[in-house]
């Protein structure tokens, strides 16, 4: 039988839309009315003269925020409070995870500790000291009284809890994160924060300032009194030192002897793909020139940083290269690559605000829309949190959105550090949803290879719990990962980091996309590489959905009894799509295992970090057509298939998880005879600022399915057969077998 079983491609002419279910009927309130106001005005009546003592230059035009805390139960998009909140004169700026235990729940279990969501609400004053008696006069029943009493909490946002640490080791530079007002207010916000600053003689770097979402984030200088003054701002969301860039040194001092090498002779297998490395730049010295497009340096006037270039010349090598064997032949590139210098001696001297000039130049190279391929291998020293959104993550998710460009990013080698405390987890911006986050593993062998103990943990913050979301290769002292070193002849010198794993991993994309054409997307280039990740049995926490194999033919080609379908489409806001699974005519015999893998990009709300992702998927596994618990059901039964609340501690959950992820992957053992015409119920929702969107757009997907039936051998061909006229088998674009 034919080994060669690639892809088999055009799934989504399978697909069809189709009817939604009814809506369950509403929830049974945890809160009466009489309860609620009890309860709650007293504590609008605090926020409300807490408020009232800020002072005035810290409320732009008489506007403060206040903080409204949902109970548990009422977290879902659908309970946004947007009766209540247009009744009272006020509006949502941003939200974010909280865990608080209610006084009461609508679960029957005992009332324990809980993630919810907090939401940061401004308004002018005057509407906060109406809110007592515009709140006792609710009637119940009405949508703006249901709103009210589903808040577990309100209680102001005092100026200490911005703060998030007051030490600094850089001279008394932080980052300033602040609530924007929509449309016109956001001028009246940053104008009036300029004013308060220059009162406090704080200094503000507007040359250096983003705005991302509804937050504007500017770095500030000042002293830990004036920080304390500037805190009470009513707009601010958080302050945080400014964080160091990573080291661009190696992790350790290894070997200083260099071993010679022959490159490669032949050209790149496919000049098509556009790939850049965004690093430290190159030395003036190197032999990699005749892969390099194009070397760019993002600012002219100034100089080079030596372990910069070092470091970049070391990452690019191992795109082009991977790792490199002292005892075997390099690999053929897959692409050329251009290599741009974001970094410059300014990080030498351990200039403070290299951070937000450097996130600039990935702004710009990322607005350029010239590239479908980009490794980023540095970024800020910071651990992720789960309240907080960062500048860098909220920027690069932004401009990665549109699943247009396909972006490793090195998870970061701070994996040794306390657990406990966080220090060891995914660093900024790894946690970006629209990037592929990436680890590193100690080894090349399939079988035999676990987290390298430099590389950073997870999980990332939900939405995007899975992280980081892959691992590769990238060296450790039992063997490390060998790189082309600085000078004019080829020699190779050991490494280890996610600095290197990073790039491996987009070589491991850049050759799907160089053997398969422009065929697939990078979304669907992004679903393959998870669809045929091996978590080799260590925890998601570790490795992600595990280790990219090391062999493309892995991913592209099917042994005899698997089968591989892609499906790339796009979903309507609000509607359902089903997506049929291929199966060959007749019944499939004796056990199959069935994985999919779906991947979307997603617009993102980063000062509404409990409600990160705009767009979100419900997928229901139909396996049966025939089989339903009703007669007159419009649907047959659905059987759970991605079940991401496994993946997370208890503390870690929120009770809308997985709605929201941008992946989704499972697999599941199942008797061939159970299926019958078997089908995804894919129902798209969108949200905004945490509630319902008023004009959503679409979105892209990706989605793809193996079969794996043992019995039947031919099962790649049955399949093709039973829809000749729909599926076919995607080409490769290069000739094989490929000489790398």
């Amino acid at each position: 039988m034919n080994k060669n079983n690639f892809l088999i491609g055009r799934g989504e002419l399978l697909t069809y839309d189709v009817k939604g279910p009814r809506r369950p009927p509403m929830p049974k309130e945890v809160y009466t009315l009489r309860e609620a106001q009890e309860r709650l005005i007293p504590q609008i009546e605090i926020t409300s003269k807490s408020l009232d003592s800020l002072p005035n230059m810290a409320c732009p035009n008489d506007f403060a925020i206040a903080k409204f805390t949902l109970n548990p139960s009422f977290i879902a998009r659908s309970y946004y409070p947007v009766s209540f909140l247009r009744e009272a004169g006020l509006s949502s700026v941003g939200s974010r995870t909280v865990r608080i235990k209610p006084e009461k729940w609508k679960k029957k279990a005992q009332v324990t500790e809980s993630s919810t969501t907090e939401i940061f609400v401004a308004g002018k004053r005057n509407a906060f000291r109406a809110l007592p008696d515009l709140a006792e006069s609710f009637l119940s029943g009405t949508d703006e009284a249901i709103d009210f009493a589903r808040f577990e909490e309100i209680t102001p946002y005092l100026s200490q809890e911005r703060i998030i640490s007051s030490k600094t080791e850089n001279g008394g530079f932080y980052e300033v994160g602040i609530h924007l007002l929509p449309d016109n207010g956001r001028d009246v916000v940053q104008q009036s924060f300029l004013k308060y600053a220059d009162s406090l003689n704080v200094e503000v770097y507007t040359k250096l300032t983003f705005v991302a979402g509804g937050l504007w984030f500017t770095p500030v200088k000042c002293s830990e009194e004036q920080l304390g003054k500037l805190s009470e701002f009513s707009f601010i969301r958080v302050i945080r030192p400014v964080p160091q860039l990573r080291g661009m040194r190696p992790m350790q001092r290894v070997s200083s002897i260099n071993i010679p090498c022959v490159l490669p002779i032949a050209e790149p297998i496919s000049s098509e793909p556009k790939v850049a490395i965004l690093d430290g730049g190159l030395p003036a010295v190197h032999p990699l020139n005749k892969w390099i497009k194009s070397y760019r340096v993002l600012d002219d006037n100034a100089e080079d940083d030596e372990g910069g270039l070092a470091h970049g010349l070391a990452v690019t090598s191992a795109f082009l290269f991977g790792p490199i064997s002292p005892k075997n032949a390099v690999q053929r590139p897959y692409s050329y690559v251009d290599n741009l210098r974001i970094l410059d001696k300014n990080v030498e001297d351990e200039d403070p605000l290299e951070l937000y000039r450097t996130l600039g130049f990935i702004e710009e190279v990322l607005l350029s829309r010239q590239y479908q391929f980009l490794n980023l291998s540095l970024g800020p020293d910071l651990p992720i949190e789960d309240t907080e959104v960062h500048a860098w993550t909220a920027v690069i998710d932004d401009l990665l959105s549109d699943g247009e460009t396909f972006m490793t990013v090195a998870a970061g080698n701070n994996g040794g550090r306390d657990r406990e405390s966080g220090n060891a987890r995914i660093q900024v911006p790894s946690d970006c949803v629209n990037a592929v986050a990436i680890g590193a593993a100690n080894s090349q062998d399939e079988k035999n290879w676990q987290r390298a103990e430099y590389s950073a943990f997870g999980p990332g913050r939900s939405p995007g719990i899975i992280k980081p979301d892959l691992t590769a290769f990238g060296g450790d002292i039992d063997g490390y990962f060998h790189v082309i070193a600085e000078g004019s002849s080829p020699v190779i010198t050991p490494q280890m980091g996610t600095s290197f794993s990073a790039p491996y991993a987009l070589r491991s994309a850049v050759g799907i996309r160089s053997i398969m054409g422009q065929e697939l997307s990078p979304l669907a280039i992004k679903a393959l590489l998870v669809h045929a990740a091996n978590t080799n049995g260590h925890h998601v926490t570790e490795v992600g959905w595990g280790k990219i194999p090391e062999n493309l033919n892995d991913i592209i080609t099917s042994p005899d009894g698997v089968a591989r379908i892609v499906y790339q489409g796009e979903l309507k806001p609000g509607k359902y799509l089903r997506a049929p699974l291929p199966l060959p005519n007749g019944t499939l015999n004796g056990s199959i295992s069935l994985s999919a893998t779906f991947c979307y990009a997603s617009a993102t709300d980063p000062q509404d970090s409990a409600s990160y992702t705009k767009a979100g998927l419900e997928v229901s596994f139909r396996p049966n057509e025939d089989k339903s618990k009703s007669e007159g059901q419009t649907n047959a039964d659905s059987k759970g298939f991605f079940e991401l609340k496994k993946y997370a501690t208890e503390s870690e959950r929120r009770s809308d998880m997985g709605k929201w992820e941008t992946v989704l992957h499972n697999s599941k053992n199942m008797r061939g005879s159970s299926l019958k015409n078997p089908v995804f119920d894919i129902h798209y929702n969108a949200r905004d600022c945490g509630g319902m969107a008023s004009k959503p757009e679409k979105i892209k997907y990706a989605l793809i399915i193996t079969v794996k039936a043992s019995k039947h051998a031919d099962l790649y061909n049955e399949i093709l057969r039973a829809y000749n006229q729909i599926l076919i088998p995607l080409q490769p674009q290069v000739s094989l077998p490929l000489n790398v």
